[in-house]
């Protein structure tokens, strides 16, 4: 399923991301990859919905839907907020 391998490649990217802001390197490309596959992890979700909707497979939105939407909305919150934490320990450091 693409939306596991995007969700990898997110978890992957943001703790380059992290490690990079730690080692002192520029990690802001890093981010930018944890975010956007972050969407695209999104994005491919709805899909994965919207097939089973064309599809009518009613208890396959039943039963995966409402434990996914928790799922999704944590790890999209997660995601953004361990993306942007080099930013903001960077405007913390400033003052």
């Amino acid at each position: 399923m693409l939306f596991m391998i995007f969700g990898v490649i997110a978890i992957v990217a943001t703790f380059i991301n992290l490690y990079m802001y730690k080692v002192g390197k520029d990690y802001k490309l890093a981010m930018a990859i944890g975010l956007a596959f972050t969407a695209l992890t999104l994005c491919s979700e709805y899909s994965l919905v919207s097939r089973w909707v064309k599809v009518e497979d009613w208890s396959a939105l039943g039963d995966v839907v409402p434990g996914m939407e928790r799922a999704l909305w944590f790890l999209t919150i997660v995601s953004i907020l361990l993306n942007i934490a080099p930013i903001l320990l960077e405007l913390k450091g400033k003052k």
